[in-house]
Order: structure tokens, then sequence, then C-alpha cells
């Protein structure tokens, strides 16, 4: 009777086990519902049950490491220290901005036109060791386990010493930031840059960085070129990270093949999270948490 009771619910434990692998990754925190890249926005992601933060950091004047999907003041979602929308005119530059200027600037208060159930709210762009010690402690208070952090470096090699500091500096400062508050197990390290994605498996090939996921932001144009990106980017990375709709089931399997484990972007429709999973990929990033419960 013991034999036939576990040869019953084998099946049912082996696929929770499965399901549970599955990985949802709060894009900006959850952009759908609250100011993207924001405080509020990772602990409403915590909150929502994602297993993962997705965030993106530039670097100021002063080089702190600002997390920001741009390194200029998003025109659709800014206010300047006086309360006058930003335009492109005056949506500036970050990296000659100290921080103390930077905080002074609203992310929220207008909401975005493009994310209507966003929630507005007075915010802004906080410091990367901000969002890790605020997350971190209120992982710890609520007893979520062990969350980690995809953390984007925007770079594009055009911006070098105009918007960013140049590779090595850019990732150094991230990676000092990082070590100070999390372990490395719980990172995962992205960029669409090639150069900087060469530059941190060089530095944990040769030691100098602990051991962190390192993820390939794939351009939608090139998706399905899997040849072509390994040969440009020089290594196999841990995980490869293109553009939901240029997935299939057959390029999945393929770099499933070669060890690579497939997290498409940004995956914001039921039905489309549902097609993602059917291919068999590892998880998703999304704007909104919410709609990939139960998945």
């Amino acid at each position: 009777m013991k034999k036939l009771f576990l040869l019953l619910i084998l099946p049912i434990m082996s696929f929770a086990q499965t399901d549970n692998t599955f990985e949802i990754q709060g894009h900006r925190g959850c952009r759908g519902l609250r100011p993207e890249n924001t405080i509020p926005a990772f602990l409403h992601a915590l909150d929502l049950g994602v297993q993962t933060l997705e965030l993106d950091v530039i670097i100021s004047k002063d080089h702190k490491v600002v997390v920001s999907h741009e390194a200029y003041f998003n025109p659709a979602i800014s206010t300047d220290p006086n309360g006058n929308v930003v335009t492109k005119e005056t949506q500036g530059n970050l990296y000659q901005l100290d921080y103390e200027q930077i905080k002074k600037y609203d992310v929220g208060k207008r909401g975005n036109a493009g994310y209507p159930e966003q929630l507005k709210m007075e915010v802004s762009k906080p410091l990367l060791s901000e969002v890790l010690k605020t997350c971190e402690k209120y992982i710890k208070d609520k007893k979520l386990g062990n969350i980690k952090y995809n953390i984007e470096i925007k770079s594009e090699e055009k911006e070098y010493n105009v918007y960013q500091p140049g590779v090595s500096v850019f990732c150094e400062l991230v990676y000092k930031e990082i070590i100070k508050y999390l372990p490395a197990n719980r990172v995962i390290l992205q960029s669409f840059d090639a150069n900087v994605m060469r530059y941190l498996n060089f530095q944990m090939q040769s030691k100098k960085f602990k051991k962190i996921t390192l993820s390939w932001l794939i351009e939608p144009f090139d998706s399905q070129n899997i040849e072509k990106n390994l040969d440009k980017l020089g290594f196999k990375p841990d995980v490869w990270s293109p553009f939901f709709a240029k997935l299939n089931k057959e390029i999945v399997e393929d770099l499933h093949q070669r060890g690579i484990k497939v997290i498409p972007w940004t995956v914001n429709l039921r039905k489309d999270m549902e097609n993602v999973k059917a291919m068999g990929c590892d998880g998703l990033i999304t704007d909104y948490p919410d709609r990939a419960k139960g998945l």
C-alpha cells in the first residue's frame, strides 16, 4: 500500500518541482503597476511573488551607481525640481550630474501613458545601494527566500565617455556595489553590449570577480541567429535573453542543447506567457508580475 501511495504522488511531486523552476522576473520592478526602476516597484514586485527583480543601472558624474533605464531623464515620465515637465531639450545627461542633482527629479507622479495601470506617486531614481539595502531587509522581514537580482548594465559603445564611463570603470563600479550587499549566486548581470559581457567574463575567468550568472541580451533583429551572436560574444553565456516574439521551440531546444538557459523579454500578455512556457523557456521577464500568477 505504501509503495502504491508513493507511485501515485511521485508524478505530482515531479510536476510541482518542474513548475517551480519557471522563473518570473519583474521588469524594472513591475513597470506596468508602479513607477519603473523605483523602490516602490521592487517592493510591490516582491509582494506579487517574483523570483527575480530585474533592473537597470547607469553611472552619475560622481560615480554613483544609479538605478535608471536611460542615462537621461525620460520626457515621458520625468518632472524637474521646479515642477516643470522634462522635454527632449531638457532631458539632460545623468553622467554629467551628481546624484544629489539627479534625486531632485521626480519620475513617478505623472504616471506613464503607456502603462495606464501604473500607480502615480512622487518618487525619484534610487541608488543601487538603496535598492539592495531596502529590498534585502524586506525579503528578510517577509521571509521570501533567496530572491535574485538581474541587473542590466546600460551600455552602448557609441556612448562611452559621453553618457557613461568606459567598460572597465562601469563594470568595476557595479561589481563593487553588488558584492557589498549580495552573495554572487543571487546576482545576474546582463547587457546588450558585447564589450561589457566579455569584460565581465574575463574578470570572472581570471578570478578577479566572483562567479556571477551572465545573461546576453539579444537585439530583436538578430534574435534567431544563434551562431552569429555566439561568435560576436566570443564565449557561451549562462542565459540567452531575446525578444519573446522572435522565439520558437526549435531555438529554445537548440540553446538548451548548448547548456544555455532561455529567459525572454518583455512578456506582458497572459497568452504570450503561456506560449513562452510551452516552448520550454526557463522563465520570462514581465512588466506585469500579477498576470504571471499560477503560470
